[in-house]
């Protein structure tokens, strides 16, 4: 609670003393005990408040499912932050934050934010600045998120990490709005979060947009006040730049998609608004040969850039990080040209039949195979790349607009990387060779290169040029075609799909490998819409009698376990990779052992002081120097071709191919399992819109609650390592769960509880229809539900047999069993609304979507025949 300097241990495991001496003085001082009791007990009311305001309070027959789902919550909330007080917004932070955003606005704004009143709405903020003329001050008004909870970093398991979360000043005591996380984390958990506050996302879709840069990258973390990049460090060994690869796929459309949902419209009145904006990080991406060159080292770090970009945010405020153009003005866009500056980045890096090449220092998703940067290419991309494609083009073929304006640079890059794929559209009608495919690559490449070169270099011009709907939904089409092939050419025998793949860059081809099966491959390609429901059902079949299927827990593993070789394993050339080199046998002979050494037992190594074929090129350079051996390009070339033929560097993963912890060999990595639970379900629901046989549907959800029953609430503590109703990191082999809370695995579970219990948003229109909702989750014996209202106000109400509560929108609704689907509405002045069906009206979706606190609480009554 802190408010009586109390500290908690969160570790008690590693701190027996301090636990130690807790116990000792709370036996000895019984005030201090009381005390103790008074507080933990405010805290945990405080705690409780904050998960009820974000829909985590549940009443069912499954107390275990309730407790977890509560716990998902506030974990949810320790990652992203929560809102400190519906939609109200509290002039005092305003102001700040706008000071802090663009001091000049602020100033210039100054008489329109003395008129607002101390406590004001959302909604009344936008209608406030709906005249404003100054594109900049609406951007930075409609960006703010009054949030509060959220963590500075880290996870507080790991000690490396620096951990905080500040609710009030240590000095006057206020209260502190703020929040501040990496990238992956805060868009991960807000996308949980805006189910319970659904008009504010388009604050979080818009501090998205204009965080990321023109190159179609985004900063490394985010913050209330901006975001921050990495920098080099010289005193610091650790200090690294780089770019992820997927963060901008994924994590945007989910929140394009449920704005569409909740909104729909709303996101093409953004289409031609100018007022959004890019990034300045201070990296520049290397030109296409040079990446192609050394495709591990493809970013420079501009040190004087980073100094200008600094020095003018501490002049002006978080807007000095923005990039300019050159009339020296923030360079303004709208959303149709941030939306294509991220998808022309991703399709830039295409390599048909491959993936998305990784080539910007960074992982993609699972950082466990951070090794895989450079030579890996990332199918699991390229699957929500799909997706990304498919609700892009919906939006524009419902969209009034036929033109939109865009950057000048940027419709030239885009009729360029049209070109190219149409220029080979060709390809499609069978298997491409590798000279092919580097000429893809190559073309794609190079645009994208001279693009970036040219804005790195002078800048936007400011000048726009049109681009027509016809030719975005052209460009998309074939990009979907390649994906498509792409996806088609990466099923394996046993009905699984390639994860990542490893590119090879030869003379004049680029050449595929693969990997061995991922789980995480499976989650994005039953994500993309790219499979029918037999299908995905196929996939799902072979991915439980895979070797990802962990019994001991009913789960699934990150990737198949292996057997590592041993120290004296290592580093063995085989005796006929000896015989057929000159080089390497003149080597042995004149006892040189600057590249291959023989052993007492007659054993060719490779010198061990090499780390890579760096450290043998070398080697191999000096001999040439020398003239003693027969060292001309084709014995060079050999020697190298050996050396990984040993090591096979190219298919080293990273901690994931040599670890036993972490997402390291034999571990479940839960946050996967919960992502592969909520695809699952998207199978099963599609599956049931589109009328798919009955055995089909079945059996898909069938396999959706064998995956939730290997979560785990319902293990015992002894199989799950740990309380069951606590969510944790992941589970190595021979280990209980380790590193707990603090994972993203809480907000794909939220989200599937959700869809368990049949939210549902289309069009703006909520409606209850749950298809996956287990008939055994509702209560036997009536119960006390106790929930916090709108005004956080402690309330109960009783819930009766045969029923079951949760709140939406913090209103509580209750399920009960009938003959027929009706949906009643009580509001708070007593009278009711009664619906046929499970569909809410538009000014009833609006009330609950808006917290406005009319309705008072849902009953719905539920055909017991469409339960599981």
């Amino acid at each position: 609670n802190g408010e009586k300097g109390w500290t908690i241990v969160a570790n008690v495991n590693q701190d027996h003393a301090a636990v130690a001496r807790l116990i000792h003085d709370l036996q000895s001082d019984s005030g201090l005990a009381e005390a103790l009791a008074a507080d933990i007990e405010t805290g945990t009311q405080k705690l409780i408040a904050l998960s009820a305001a974000a829909d985590g309070l549940q009443l069912t027959a499954d107390h275990r499912r309730d407790t977890r789902h509560f716990s998902n919550v506030l974990f949810n909330i320790m990652r992203g932050g929560i809102f400190d007080d519906n939609y109200n917004i509290e002039k005092w932070d305003f102001i700040a934050y706008l000071a802090h955003g663009n001091k000049t606005i602020a100033d210039q704004q100054l008489a329109l934010i003395n008129g607002l009143p101390d406590l004001f709405t959302l909604q009344d903020l936008k209608a406030q600045i709906a005249p404003a003329t100054d594109p900049d001050f609406q951007r930075l008004c409609l960006e703010y998120l009054p949030l509060k909870f959220s963590r500075r970093h880290g996870d507080p398991s790991r000690p490396w990490n620096r951990f905080s979360i500040n609710t009030h000043s240590e000095v006057d005591g206020t209260k502190i709005l703020d929040y501040e996380g990496n990238w992956r984390d805060i868009f991960q958990n807000w996308e949980a979060l805006a189910h319970s506050y659904p008009d504010f996302v388009e604050g979080m879709i818009l501090k998205f947009l204009n965080a990321t840069t023109f190159d179609g990258y985004n900063p490394y973390r985010v913050t209330k006040d901006g975001f921050d990049w990495e920098t080099i460090e010289a005193d610091d060994p650790w200090s690294y730049i780089g770019y992820w690869g997927d963060h901008q796929i994924i994590y945007l459309l989910k929140f394009l998609e449920f704005s569409e949902q909740h909104q729909p419209g709303a996101l093409g009145e953004l289409f031609n608004r100018n007022f959004l904006v890019y990034a300045n990080i201070p990296y520049k991406i290397k030109s296409h040969q040079e990446i192609l060159d050394n495709p591990k080292d493809t970013i420079d770090f501009d040190r004087e850039l980073d100094e200008t970009i600094r020095e003018r945010r501490n002049k002006i405020g978080a807007d000095g990080a923005l990039l300019l153009n050159q009339q020296g003005e923030i360079h303004r866009v709208n959303f149709i040209e941030k939306i294509l500056a991220t998808l022309l980045a991703k399709l830039s890096n295409f390599i048909p039949e491959g993936g998305i090449w990784m080539n910007t220092q960074r992982p993609e998703w699972n950082d466990a195979n951070n090794a895989l940067v450079g030579n890996g290419v990332s199918m699991v991309t390229l699957y929500y790349l799909r997706r990304f494609v498919s609700f892009f083009d919906r939006l524009l073929e419902q969209s009034a607009a036929t033109e939109f304006a865009v950057s000048v640079e940027v419709q030239e890059l885009f009729a360029r990387i049209q070109a190219a794929l149409n220029d080979h559209k060709n390809l499609l009608e069978a298997a491409i060779t590798d000279h092919q495919r580097k000429q893809v690559l190559d073309a794609l490449g190079t645009a994208a290169s001279d693009f970036r070169n040219q804005v790195y270099q002078r800048g936007f011009r400011g000048t726009k040029k049109a681009v027509t709907r016809q030719e975005i939904r052209a460009l998309l089409a074939i990009s979907q075609a390649f994906i498509d092939h792409t996806i088609k050419a990466n099923k394996r025998t046993d009905n699984l799909y390639h994860a990542y793949n490893l590119m090879s860059v030869e003379e004049d081809g680029v050449s595929i490998s693969y990997l061995s099966e991922m789980l995480e491959g499976q989650v994005a390609v039953l994500s993309a819409g790219a499979l029918t429901p037999e299908e995905a059902l196929a996939v799902l079949d072979g991915l439980k009698g895979s070797q990802l299927f962990r019994e001991d827990q009913s789960s699934y593993i990150l990737y198949p376990n292996k057997n590592l070789p041993g120290f004296l394993e290592k580093n063995t050339i085989p005796p006929a990779s000896v015989a057929q080199s000159a080089l390497l046998q003149h080597l042995v002979a004149a006892g040189d052992t600057s590249i291959i050494v023989r052993d007492i037992n007659g054993t060719f190594h490779f010198n061990g002081n090499f780390n890579n074929k760096n450290n043998l090129q070398a080697a191999l350079d000096k001999l040439a120097e020398t003239g003693d051996y027969p060292v001309d390009k084709a014995a060079a070339a050999y020697v190298q071709k050996v050396f990984e033929e040993v090591f096979n560097h190219k298919a080293f993963t990273g901690r994931s191919g040599t670890f036993f912890g972490y997402e390291g060999l034999g571990s479940i990595y839960w946050h996967m399992v919960s992502k592969l639970q909520l695809a699952v379900q998207e199978c099963c629901l599609q599956a049931t819109a589109a009328n798919a046989p009955a055995a089909i549907t079945r059996q898909l959800q069938q396999h959706y609650y064998e995956i939730n029953e290997g979560i785990g609430v319902h293990k015992s503590p002894t199989l799950y390592g740990a309380f069951p109703t606590d969510p944790y990191s992941h589970t190595p082999a021979g280990k209980g769960a380790q590193q707990p809370g603090m994972t993203g695995q809480v907000k794909e579970d939220i989200l599937s509880r959700f869809g368990e219990l049949g939210v549902k948003v289309r069009d703006g229109l909520l409606s209850f229809s749950p298809s996956l909702l287990r008939r055994t989750e509702f209560i036997r014996q009536p119960r006390e539900f106790t929930y916090k209202d709108l005004d956080g106000t402690s309330r109960s109400l009783t819930v009766g047999a045969e029923e079951l509560c949760f709140t939406y929108c913090q209103v509580p609704v209750v399920y009960h069993l009938g003959e027929q689907a009706v949906t009643e509405v009580i509001y708070q002045d007593g009278h009711r609304q009664r619906f046929a069906g499970a569909t809410l009206d538009q000014p009833t979706s609006d009330q609950l979507f808006k917290r406005t606190g009319e309705v008072r609480s849902i009953r719905v009554s539920l055909n017991a025949a469409t339960l599981t």
